[in-house]
């Protein structure tokens, strides 16, 4: 399980390989995050691989202490939920100064690696795996969690497109601990602890307090990028990306791609609205929209049709091809003219 990886040679130093922590032994270093490097291990007692999160080693006491917090925070959010396309917490310790998270062992890559690589989910594909993170975040949200970070780089895609939601690490939960001398809902660009710019939701871009509706935002964008291959708005410039989020509407899906079909471009466009009144008020809300979308194709298939676009572009090439027709019948008709002419002149 690969997690928000980045160079490992920029990051701290994390235990080396062949070292038990708990009663969990490591056998391969998968990747590195801002805040933690992921390991896969072995658990003896179960006889079975889990992935292993370890807290980077940080020198600032008050730093390691608020990015303890997040693992146990991590640890408390996920591990009371339960649900095919959350991730599983088996475990979470802090034992020889070593603080760390045993979770189910994901075979296969996270939603960001699949995009940079340049995988594409088709229409039906991409409806049916942000349907299923929709479910899982209304389970989370009906147990208190916000998970506050929905991101393809949290998102974990198994075989048979089958999603899996990671990284609860800034989720909001009853009896989190916190900071005293921070604010609950604080957000962090620099260190990039808190939240990614790119997916955040409006409120979050202005620093004001989310609720749930914040995760139906993010989960807006990331189908956005699914569906148009580009992320809603785009800039080098933190300041900029967030003045966009906050205050500019993006494009429709099927104006950047007109393969999207119109119904859902309109579920992305309203998952992403900016006035809180107008999203969806709740995943729960978002899923059945998906669902019902899912279903009219399904139906359409049963029949024996057609999506609309697909008709749509059948139509248009009918059209080219009667133009080129009509075109090339008319120069036919304008040389034999012509030629006719031209015997009569001469």
């Amino acid at each position: 399980m690969q997690n928000n990886i980045t160079n490992p040679a920029s990051q701290p130093s994390a235990p080396p390989l062949n070292k038990r922590v708990g009663r969990f032994y490591l056998t391969e270093k998968l990747g590195v995050g801002s805040n933690g490097t992921v390991f896969r291990g072995h658990d003896p007692v179960i006889d079975r691989d889990v992935a292993i999160k370890i807290l980077n080693t940080i020198p600032n006491a008050t730093d390691k202490k608020q990015r303890e917090q997040q693992f146990i925070n991590e640890a408390r959010a996920a591990g009371r939920l339960s649900h095919p396309s959350i991730v599983t917490i088996f475990d979470a310790s802090t034992e020889g100064g070593t603080t760390f998270i045993a979770m189910e062992f994901l075979p296969g890559q996270d939603l960001r690696q699949m995009l940079a690589s340049g995988k594409s989910f088709d229409i039906i594909e991409t409806a049916t795996i942000i349907q299923r993170i929709a479910d899982a975040l209304t389970v989370a949200h009906a147990n208190g969690v916000i998970h506050r970070d929905i991101k393809p780089g949290n998102i974990f895609i198994l075989p048979k497109n089958h999603p899996k939601v990671v990284d609860f690490g800034i989720a909001r939960a009853p009896n989190r601990l916190i900071d005293e001398n921070q604010p609950a809902d604080v957000t962090l660009f620099n260190n990039n602890v808190l939240g990614t710019p790119n997916y955040m939701s409006p409120e979050q871009a202005m620093g004001k307090p989310v609720t749930a509706l914040t995760d139906v935002y993010s989960l807006g964008a990331v189908m956005y990028e699914m569906l148009t291959g580009q992320k809603p708005f785009q800039s080098n410039d933190i300041d900029k990306l967030l003045h966009q989020i906050a205050h500019k509407p993006p494009k429709s899906p099927t104006e950047v791609n007109p393969c999207v079909p119109e119904s859902l471009s309109k579920i992305v466009t309203k998952a992403m609205q900016k006035d809180l009144t107008l999203r969806y008020q709740s995943t729960e809300e978002m899923s059945q929209a998906l669902y019902r979308f899912l279903e009219r194709d399904k139906k359409l298939k049963q029949k024996g049709g057609r999506s609309k676009p697909a008709a749509e572009r059948n139509e248009k090439k009918k059209e080219g091809i009667n133009s080129l027709l009509l075109l090339s019948g008319a120069a036919v008709i304008v040389a034999i003219g012509a030629i006719v002419i031209s015997k009569f002149v001469h």
